[in-house]
């Protein structure tokens, strides 16, 4: 594929659009600033569109400008999924032929996080984006801890629930709390299960990226726009291809 340019007004033009914030109360001299900093990372000419007050020595701005920097589809590396997406029946029909027994996943938001919409968007029968969360899912039993659950609390309430798979939804990020956390998370799951019984360890927010989870100690990193479909889909093509667990 040939090398492409960011699309703005017409095909090719390397126009693109940038919002940040600026430590600085809204002024001139701040849409100065604002054009400044573009310039200074490759937009050329950069115009603010929009400027904010967020705040007391705060502005939000939009900026507009042309680049010229090309993009490389070849050369761009991806987390493609490696598994088959199943419907609510044939998931439901994988989990009784291998693990003869509900498959059971636990999951929360894990240290001081207490967004719970991507959790529940997964797990709760609503679901999400016209998929039906895993509560849906007949064999499958669904423990959702809620927020702000503590590691040592997950790993506990994971052992006495047997889990097969543990889940976790991190929307705060300020100061890289979602990789601190998961860090801490995967580590804690290593000391307290023996080598290889461990449940799966899966991941999800709006700002992981999805080639972490070998560097982050999980078995799955998903982003944004993941459905309840995919992540189930996973969860039971692992489980369904472990050697199978007796139940107790």
């Amino acid at each position: 594929m040939n090398p492409i340019r960011p699309y703005g007004d017409t095909t090719g033009d390397g126009m693109v659009q940038l919002s940040f914030t600026l430590p600085i109360a809204h002024s001139k001299v701040a849409d100065g600033a604002a054009v400044q900093l573009a310039n200074k990372m490759g937009m050329d000419p950069a115009l603010v569109v929009h400027s904010k007050p967020m705040g007391e020595g705060f502005t939000f701005f939009v900026v507009y400008g042309r680049v010229n920097h090309l993009v490389e589809p070849d050369k761009v590396q991806v987390v493609e999924r490696d598994y088959p997406l199943l419907t609510p029946k044939e998931a439901n029909a994988a989990i009784k032929r291998s693990l003869r027994r509900r498959l059971v996943v636990v999951g929360a938001c894990i240290g001081t996080d207490a967004h719970t919409v991507g959790i529940d968007a997964i797990l709760n029968i609503k679901g999400f984006a016209g998929e039906k969360g895993l509560e849906y899912y007949r064999e499958i039993k669904v423990v959702n801890l809620g927020a702000q659950v503590s590691v040592p609390q997950l790993v506990d309430r994971s052992l006495a629930e047997k889990a097969d798979a543990v889940l976790v939804s991190q929307v705060v990020t300020q100061r890289d709390a979602h990789l601190l956390n998961t860090r801490e998370m995967s580590a804690a799951f290593r000391e307290a299960y023996p080598a290889g019984r461990q449940p799966l360890l899966v991941v999800g927010g709006p700002r992981f990226d999805e080639a972490m989870s070998t560097d982050l100690g999980v078995d799955r990193v998903f982003s944004r726009g993941t459905t309840p479909g995919e992540v189930a889909s996973f969860i039971v093509h692992r489980m369904t291809d472990r050697p199978t667990r007796k139940a107790s």
